[in-house]
């Protein structure tokens, strides 16, 4: 059995704020270390299925070290609850570390592809966004930002006669000196 190492989570009282309304920010941020495995990724969305935890963003890939990933999570719920996930992931013999990085000075992407009428293109073009392809179905773009700014072009898409949507969930990593 690996040993888990145990990452402190932030001190009570140290919760974000967000900067335009002053009011706690509910949204933690979870990474999560696991072992490599067939029924890794069921087992640790059980644990979140069985307590009730909203699931507001997953993303999963590999780690530095071989037969090991990554899973980042974003889940919907104040600080106490993000312990209580914490511990019951520590439980999982798949999990190596849990850190909560919320809070943390982090790098955090997210990537929206989408495919819109070729009319609408210009606009989206000045927010960022790349072309991938251009086909008789529509001209498919990318864009990658921090949440907000993806959840912004999101929102520009529904004005912008969509075909065809997909977001990423969070990618978070935290930034070094």
């Amino acid at each position: 059995m690996p040993d888990i190492k145990l990452v402190p989570p932030h001190p009570a009282g140290t919760r974000p704020t967000s900067p335009a309304s002053g009011e706690v920010n509910k949204i933690r941020v979870l990474s999560v270390l696991v072992e490599d495995g067939q029924n890794t990724l069921t087992k640790v969305s059980g644990v979140l299925r069985r307590r009730g935890f909203h699931v507001r963003g997953i993303s999963i890939g590999p780690s530095r070290q071989p037969g090991r990933s990554r899973i980042t999570l974003q889940i919907d719920h104040g600080h106490a609850e993000a312990d209580q996930v914490r511990k019951q992931l520590e439980r999982l013999v798949e999990v190596i570390e849990v850190e909560d990085l919320t809070g943390d000075d982090v790098h955090s992407r997210e990537l929206v592809v989408a495919t819109v009428a070729a009319s609408e293109l210009n606009g989206l073009l000045e927010r960022g966004a790349k072309v991938l392809s251009t086909g008789p179905g529509g001209t498919t773009v990318e864009f990658s930002g921090e949440r907000q700014e993806v959840g912004d072009f999101v929102d520009e898409l529904t004005r912008h006669g969509i075909v065809d949507v997909v977001r990423s969930g969070p990618v978070v990593m935290r930034r070094t000196a």
